[in-house]
């Protein structure tokens, strides 16, 4: 090759570098952030932050969630990093708590940080009070979840706080939250219009009334947990089901002894879109209450617990199971009424049975005459509770040669670990 022609080369390729853009100088914040919002997986966006420090400090805004054990000085380093966090999780392990915890200073640091914060989880943060309670809703008028489920020391005072400077509140878990009353209920119809699920486990201090009273303002309400509330009786779900009649889902009242069968017959007037029901130790509710209630939720209820409803028996029993199409768990444990003849009908419906978990713990007088009609039905059992069943044994399964579905789990003893979807 001539030496012209090296030269020429050479020349070429200078100006080829000299036309090099960097990136950088090409694209926009704006359009750096259209292109990380199109990365799916976490790792793809991890190492888009590696390019370079503005590519990091771009990544660490566009960041939406956050779990974190930090104290106050590393919350403000945390604040002015992730700037436009929506989800942060602080919650703390049962077993595995640690000192101090999240304390009050933390969430005044939180609520002059996250300005942005849609969701916070404070679950089991044993050291707030109403303090920092006051400080979140004084500083995150945006929060729409708020958990602080097991935060024992919180009063009335703190979440009045949130519910009248939180108006936007979806969601919000007081279990365990021993000291709430009806005030809260007062301030949440009065400012939240838009609740939609409410966790009141083992809020003993709350009433019937506090329900009504709630349920005028809030009437969206899809989730209510008022679990072991021993206070709550009829006229209070009452008022739920009538106001709430459209949106409600999920109603959970296990121990709540109070409850009979006006609340159930209300149930079946007024909520016809009912999916998971939990009645466990309700044990005033008869087999009137729970005929209706199948007849109108049939279509849609997919859970359904009621164990110790000792006025139970096979005619309701044999409703659920024949009517409730879609129904896939349901518990009658201690229901010691029931006998093999509530399955002796399941071989007569004109479709599959969906039911995939089954417990009948503790019903005396269930045989393996009464599973075997169950097994010939219902295909998709995954779980079957057969504990302190004295005529149902592994041997005697094995005996009469019981077929169970592959992947069904039979639970003889208690040595299994039982599936979610009953809570």
């Amino acid at each position: 090759m001539e030496r012209t022609d090296i030269s020429s080369s050479g020349e070429e390729l200078k100006s080829i570098s000299n036309d090099t853009v960097c990136i950088n100088q090409t694209l926009r914040d704006d359009e750096l952030r259209v292109i990380f919002s199109k990365l799916k997986s976490e790792k793809d966006k991890e190492v888009f932050g590696l390019v370079c420090k503005r590519w990091l400090h771009l990544q660490n805004t566009e960041r939406k969630k956050l779990c974190a054990r930090a104290g106050p000085h590393m919350l403000r380093k945390m604040a002015a990093r992730f700037s436009r966090l929506l989800e942060l999780d602080l919650s703390q392990s049962v077993s595995r708590s640690f000192y101090p915890g999240v304390t009050d200073s933390d969430l005044s640091v939180i609520a002059n940080g996250f300005t942005s914060l849609r969701i916070l989880n404070l679950r089991d943060c044993k050291g707030i009070t109403d303090a920092g309670m006051k400080a979140i809703g004084s500083g995150l008028p945006s929060l729409q979840s708020l958990d602080v489920s097991y935060c024992r020391k919180l009063t009335d005072k703190g979440l009045l706080a949130v519910a009248e400077g939180c108006s936007d509140l979806r969601i919000l878990n007081l279990a365990g939250c021993r000291f709430i009353t009806d005030k809260v209920f007062e301030a949440l119809s009065k400012n939240c219009h838009n609740l939609e699920q409410l966790g009141m486990q083992g809020c003993t201090n709350i009433t019937g009334s506090g329900l009504a009273t709630l349920v005028t303002g809030c009437k969206q309400i899809k989730y209510l947990d008022i679990n072991k509330c021993s206070n709550i009786a009829d006229t209070g779900i009452c008022s739920i089901s009538k106001a709430c009649s459209s949106s409600l889902r999920t109603l959970k009242l296990l121990d709540c002894y109070k409850i009979g069968d006006e609340s159930i017959l209300s149930l079946a007037r007024f909520c016809e879109n009912l999916e998971t029901l939990i009645i466990g130790g309700c044990r005033n509710i008869t087999d009137e209450s729970m005929k209706s209630l199948c007849s109108s939720c049939g279509h849609s209820l997919l859970n359904l617990r009621m164990d110790w409803c000792l006025n139970i028996s096979d005619s309701s029993l044999f409703c659920i199971l024949s009517q409730c199409r879609n129904l896939e768990a349901l518990d009658i444990g201690c229901c010691e009424e029931v006998t093999d003849a509530a399955f002796e009908g399941l071989g007569s419906v004109d479709y599959a049975v969906s039911l995939k978990v089954l417990k009948i713990s503790n019903c005396p007088k269930i045989t393996l005459a009464g599973i075997g009609m169950v097994l010939d039905s219902c295909k998709y059992l995954e779980y079957l509770d057969v504990r302190s069943c004295p005529h149902v044994t592994k041997a005697g399964c094995d005996e009469a040669g019981l077929q169970f579905p592959e992947c069904c789990k039979v639970n003889f003893t208690g040595s299994l670990r039982e599936p979610d979807v009953l809570l």
